[in-house]
């Protein structure tokens, strides 16, 4: 399933609360974000119990400011609300690990 693209701080708050969440942290002129992406989207349909979520920095910026996002692409993991996992930058097998461990 394609990530899901968060539109809004409500929207965003509830997608965090759910059991595993994935939150791409990104900007449409970010090259590093772009080239993980695809990644990012192959992902989502291997880890089928974890929900990918895709904000726009630009679009929210109260969201990137709640999640204190200093860099991007910044990937955040979500437990019930709660942050585990965070990493800075385009680290696909760092990230693949992460969620692989959030998975289980």
């Amino acid at each position: 399933m394609a990530p899901k693209i968060i539109s809004s701080k409500a929207e965003f708050d509830a997608t965090i609360s759910l059991p595993v969440a994935v939150v791409d942290f990104y900007a449409t002129w970010c090259g590093p974000c772009k080239v993980i992406a695809p990644s990012f989207a192959k992902w989502s349909d291997i880890y089928t119990n974890v929900v990918f979520a895709k904000v726009d920095v630009d679009e929210l910026p109260d969201v990137a400011e709640q999640a204190k996002i200093r860099a991007m692409p910044t990937f955040q993991i979500y437990k019930n609300g709660q942050l585990e996992t965070e990493i800075v930058g385009a680290k696909a097998a760092d990230l693949e690990t992460a969620i692989s461990k959030a998975n289980q």
